[in-house]
């Protein structure tokens, strides 16, 4: 039987006045549940009158969540205000994770005011105890709907890093780590790259052997231990996205081996045939990029002459020998090599990084033959390259301010850069034996403070650094042999930086990319 409102008042009033025996009047709080079943005022005191009593009669603990539940769902809006208000009053003991859970699955709500009031009440409880909430949490997203998982995801990725350090302590980043891995066992790359974000923020982790569990993580997520199906977009989307995530995770502490091996031994060899996720990603340059990233990092390599051998033989195929000459001295016909400035600043960093750990590789006696060939190659590259770097120095000379952010600038920009780094890399090769002493800034990485302070340079003088030497490193006396004179007219943009992330690369929502998930239950499962 419902109560009035009468009669909550007078229950109300007998258990406020009781005090110290307020237990023995549990059929006035047996009353007060009873105002579910009411009218809207009824219900409006009832949400108020049940949790203040909630403590003193743990026997109807259930019944009094059960009926504030009611009230959480009621048609009326203010109804379901005012009851999930006061919902964390009911998180004590071993209720709380229970309340965790309920709220977590309240985040569902499409009413703004309703939606803030949950996350207001998760925040407070999380205060109380951050493990028993974050046990509520991480239930729905491994077991919750799509749209509760999602936004549990989002509570987690933009409420926990403004938690004080008291309440973030060690056992609970140590508890939020454990329940994650359990979440990444099924996951879509969007909510992978969430989680690493999560992870990455913790304090346990910031040191060097949490980095390396979180390397390790993202290594098992990435598959190294299978081979790379070149034709399925989702195993190439995945191992991109997990490489991206590894490489700030890299250090000269935190080693990359792992992956370099494997793009190594099963990106490389299959780079022409790599499906993109992406119809506008250039996916082979993406490749070589995140290699390139990687290389200062790699540690000891088990096969570091035969991975070593592909990463120069794939160089190779990006350097092209000079065109044949007929006996007149003009091209005997063959057309003009195109030259991948980008694919070869990419390799050409790769292979600088990896054999420096081998120097014996390119003066060998068995390899003086790949010696005088390869430094054919780097001439002749070198030859266009500087016609070209002239070119885009007389493009950008005098430019400054807003002449140069126009797309066309900046693409010659970005060329510059890519241009000065292969020039400076080459001329450490053609030292005689080949060199690995220069260093120079990816084009697409931001400039080291320390570098840039040193370097105030117009953009039309060369952006990369170098060891000093002696003697500059000279080319080889021009021959017979012609010169690639590069294309002129507008400039190729596929020369430019591409950021995957920023053109909304990951692959929809679950159910497609990573692991499909099928649909949960739907309705009250609290």
């Amino acid at each position: 039987m419902a109560a009035t409102v009468e009669e909550l008042y007078r229950n109300y009033g007998v258990l406020a006045d009781a005090k110290d025996d307020i237990s023995q009047h549990k059929d006035a709080y047996q009353g007060i549940l009873d105002g579910v079943k009411g009218g809207p005022k009824e219900k409006r005191l009832a949400a108020q009158f049940i949790p203040k009593f909630f403590k003193s009669f743990p026997e109807l603990a259930d019944a009094a969540i059960n009926a504030q539940l009611d009230l959480c769902e009621d048609e009326d809006v203010s109804i379901r205000r005012q009851a999930i208000k006061e919902l964390p009053q009911f998180a004590t003991g071993e209720n709380l994770p229970r309340i965790a859970d309920i709220l977590t699955q309240l985040l569902q709500s499409d009413d703004s005011a309703e939606f803030n009031l949950v996350n207001i009440a998760l925040l407070s409880i999380f205060k109380m105890d951050a493990k028993g909430t974050l046990g509520g949490l991480f239930t729905q997203i491994l077991q919750g709907e799509d749209i509760v998982r999602e936004r549990a995801v989002k509570f987690l990725s933009s409420k926990m890093k403004t938690l004080p350090d008291e309440v973030m302590t060690k056992e609970v980043e140590d508890y939020i780590f454990t329940e994650s891995k359990k979440v990444l066992e099924d996951v879509t790359g969007e909510e992978f790259v969430v989680f690493m974000k999560i992870l990455s923020g913790l304090k346990n982790l910031q040191t060097v052997s949490g980095r390396q569990q979180l390397v390790q993580l993202v290594a098992e997520q990435a598959f190294l231990e299978q081979h790379l199906n070149p034709a399925d977009a989702d195993s190439v989307d995945r191992l991109l996205q997990c490489t991206r995530q590894a490489v700030p995770l890299f250090s000269k502490n935190v080693h990359s081996t792992r992956f370099v091996t494997y793009f190594c031994e099963h990106a490389l060899p299959n780079l022409s045939t790599l499906t993109s996720p992406v119809a506008e990603l250039d996916i082979q340059l993406e490749v070589l990029k995140l290699l390139a990233e990687m290389s200062p990092f790699c540690g000891d390599m088990e096969k570091l002459e035969v991975n070593l051998t592909k990463l120069f033989d794939k160089l190779l195929e990006y350097m092209p020998l000079p065109p044949e000459e007929a006996e007149n001295g003009e091209n005997s016909g063959s057309e003009e090599p195109k030259l991948q400035f980008s694919y070869v600043e990419c390799l050409l960093f790769g292979f600088h990084q990896l054999g420096k750990k081998l120097p014996d590789f390119l003066t060998d006696k068995l390899n003086a033959e790949r010696l005088k060939d390869f430094k054919i190659r780097l001439q002749y590259f070198a030859r266009g390259l500087q016609v070209y770097i002239r070119q885009l120095r007389a493009a950008l000379q005098g430019k400054t301010g807003v002449a140069l952010k126009t797309d066309e600038n900046k693409i010659k920009v970005v060329a510059l850069k890519i241009t000065n780094n292969i020039n400076v890399l080459i001329k450490d090769l053609f030292h005689n034996p080949p060199s690995y002493k220069s260093t120079v800034t990816l084009s697409w990485k931001p400039v080291q403070k320390a570098e840039a302070a040193g370097q105030k340079r117009s953009t039309s003088e060369d952006t990369t650094s170098s060891s000093p030497s002696k003697k500059p490193a000279l080319l080889p006396k021009r021959d017979a042999r012609q010169i690639y004179n590069p294309p002129s007219g507008k400039y190729s943009g596929n020369i430019g930086d591409f950021s995957y992330e920023q053109r909304g690369g990951f692959r929809g929502g679950r159910g497609r990319g990573w692991g499909g998930r099928g649909n949960r239950s739907r309705g009250r499962i609290y």
